[in-house]
């Protein structure tokens, strides 16, 4: 049964994820709204909004995905139009916010990306932001609106509940992924473990240790992108040297950027499963590579927020 929206709602999309947008129009029971995008002849994005959205809170998806630079100017153009086309509120649904890892000064002289991003879209218009497992979740406080972060830990965890491995471990690929870990661990109350890769001198190779009993078990790996897959592949290949039985992998979000899709082909992982914040191509599509759905947990949210009622359940 369709969700029960009160009036003037309106769910639009751009270009970054058309699938998933349709995805989460079905499961509320609405059609998306009628938009074109095209280009000028020197590549231009040029938008136009093909139905009145006068008062209307707009529900606008994009994730800030590859080619992130194209995506985050669409995003920003639908934004002005719909505020020049008196748009009550302008709600935007971001399932994966792109330059979140600029998050903070690591050297003299570099940007703040995450909050330039942020200030731009605040300029532009937008009203309010949804969206899903920010690299840092300190992010948040770079929006002067109101933000609320979904959690694909959720979707994760249901899918390895119902999976229920036997022997299973879950462990952090490096030390900065311990709270994940731990979070999914205690969630299917089984162990947990780490990867703890160090360098005494800066010429001398990485020495590589594994905390935790691993032989003879199944490994689960969590991470909340996979770009290279750099990461996961070396992690994967090191637990079975040491004995584990099968390994895991999950993320929310899959970038799989450049070869990353040989590199997860080429390594000891048995799975990686991802969800479609990010739309994976054909091409990138492997049998490695399992995608879940996070359509159902964003029309969630969208109906929580347009009707008024509480979102923190959701986070649970």
């Amino acid at each position: 049964m369709p969700y029960q929206l009160k009036k003037n709602f309106k769910l639009f999309t751009l270009n970054s994820n058309p699938e998933l947008a349709r995805e989460i129009a079905d499961v509320l029971g609405v059609q998306l709204g009628k938009s074109s995008i095209t280009r000028f002849s020197d590549g231009e994005v040029q938008i136009n909004i093909e139905e009145s959205v006068r008062g209307a809170d707009v529900y606008l998806i994009q994730s800030t995905s590859q080619p992130g630079n194209e995506h985050v100017m669409e995003l920003l153009i639908m934004i002005d139009a719909l505020k020049r086309a008196s748009a009550n509120t302008i709600n935007v649904v971001i399932p994966y916010y792109g330059y979140a890892r600029q998050d903070r000064k690591a050297a003299s002289r570099e940007p703040i990306t995450a909050k330039l991003v942020a200030n731009m879209l605040e300029k532009a218009g937008a009203t309010h932001i949804i969206t899903m497992d920010l690299h840092a979740p300190q992010l948040q406080g770079f929006f002067n609106m109101p933000v609320d972060q979904l959690l694909g830990g959720t979707i994760l965890e249901k899918h390895f509940e119902e999976k229920a491995l036997a022997d299973a471990i879950v462990v952090a690929p490096d030390n900065g992924g311990l709270g994940r870990a731990r979070k999914l661990a205690d969630h299917l109350d089984v162990a947990i473990g780490f990867i703890d890769k160090r360098k005494m001198q800066p010429d001398e190779p990485e020495t590589v240790n594994i905390v935790g009993d691993i032989k003879g078990r199944n490994v689960i790996i969590i991470v909340d992108i996979v770009d290279t897959a750099a990461t996961i592949a070396t992690a994967a290949d090191v637990l079975v040297e040491n004995g584990a039985k099968a390994v895991y992998a999950c993320c929310t979000h899959a970038v799989l950027s450049g070869d990353s899709v040989q590199r997860i082909e080429d390594s000891a992982l048995t799975e990686l499963i991802v969800t479609n914040t990010i739309h994976v191509p054909e091409e990138k599509r492997s049998r490695k590579i399992t995608i879940l759905s996070v359509a159902p947990l964003l029309a969630e949210a969208i109906e929580h927020v347009h009707n008024e009622k509480p979102v923190s359940p959701l986070f649970e």
